[in-house]
């Protein structure tokens, strides 16, 4: 090679170096993906919490402390947009594993564990959180009184499933009309469990993974028709996971956490996505910090996995992460 080709091959290269770098700058890796990103901590740590989200704040509910290991009644306010917890009103009795869902501008709470200590003293109650006047009221009770169980809400109802009584895992369904302040019996779900997360998605409720005595963590996925008033079983998770929680964003449903109780057990820090039109799930980054007895909820294209324990049992923290979600 003469010495002009030479360097007209090493002007080349430069210049494809170059090119290459600027389009590195301009264009996402190949295969690159958003991860969980930390917040701001939480005023408390806990575990074992509800989450609900209204407008720009969301509000944690309940659980276990660190301080003493007891059920609380606190109620934390996160600001998405100012990254900063406070306190608000206290619920009116102190609960741990209860369930919470947000609709037109308020927090129900319903169910929970009313025992100081420990898994005992199900609940039948149902409260409701005026963010703007931060004030709770009691509504009429649930007809079964039941801890560790999952509330959705949609067109004007409350759609409470499973969880557990007297150390049995329900599959009951009971439905709350918000502005009749009525309760009904739907039908039961075709898999009884407890420590489970749902989401409401268009007209249909999500009931996903849980445990059961006896049958361990569970990879259930169940859907309820409002219109048609049936449910139908769908794929199989490919984790299985009780203690998780679930919200829905994008049109799909997403799945975290969890925690797997048997001898040298772990928490799950792996993430699912369920995408109703593809009927198939998919995975997710996993959590910075693998978490039970957490809250999930949504705004926009992003998750928030709030408090919970990273390891398995009495464990607590005050974790707050985000996740963005991509578009379809």
């Amino acid at each position: 090679m003469s010495a002009t080709a030479a360097r007209l091959a090493v002007a080349a290269l430069v210049i494809v170096g170059v090119a290459v770098g600027l389009l590195a700058l301009i264009l996402p890796a190949s295969g690159s993906r958003s991860r969980w990103k930390p917040l701001s901590s939480a005023t408390l740590s806990r575990s074992e919490v509800a989450a609900a989200r209204v407008g720009d704040a969301i509000y944690v509910i309940g659980g276990f402390v660190k301080d003493g290991g007891k059920a609380t009644a606190a109620v934390e306010r996160y600001d998405i947009g100012d990254n900063r917890w406070s306190r608000v009103a206290k619920l009116p009795v102190a609960l741990n594993h209860p369930a919470a869902t947000a609709y037109r501008g308020h927090v129900y709470v319903a169910g929970g564990y009313a025992a100081a200590d420990g898994l005992a003293q199900e609940a039948k109650s149902l409260y409701r959180y005026d963010p703007r006047r931060d004030r709770w009221s009691r509504l009429p009770n649930m007809p079964t009184r039941r801890g560790a169980a999952t509330v959705a809400a949609r067109s004007g109802r409350l759609y409470v499933a499973g969880g557990a009584a007297s150390g049995r895992a329900l599959a009951t369904l009971e439905i709350y009309d918000i502005k009749r302040r009525r309760w009904r019996r739907g039908p039961d779900m075709p898999t009884a469990r407890e420590h489970l997360g749902s989401a409401a998605l268009g007209g249909r409720i999500y009931v996903l993974a849980g445990r059961a005595p006896g049958s361990g963590n569970l990879k259930v996925a169940e859907r309820y028709s409002i219109r048609s008033g049936r449910w139908k079983r769908l794929p199989s998770m490919r984790n299985a996971r009780g203690g998780n929680s679930a919200t829905a964003v994008n049109g799909r449903v997403v799945v975290l956490g969890g925690e797997n109780l048997e001898p040298g057990g772990t928490t799950i820090g792996s993430v699912e996505l369920f995408d109703p039109r593809k009927k198939r799930w998919s995975r997710l980054p996993r959590m910075r910090t693998p978490r039970h007895g957490l809250g999930a909820v949504s705004r926009g294209n992003t998750v928030y996995a709030i408090e919970g324990g990273p390891k398995p049992g009495l464990d607590f923290s005050n974790l707050i992460e985000a996740l963005k979600v991509s578009s379809r």
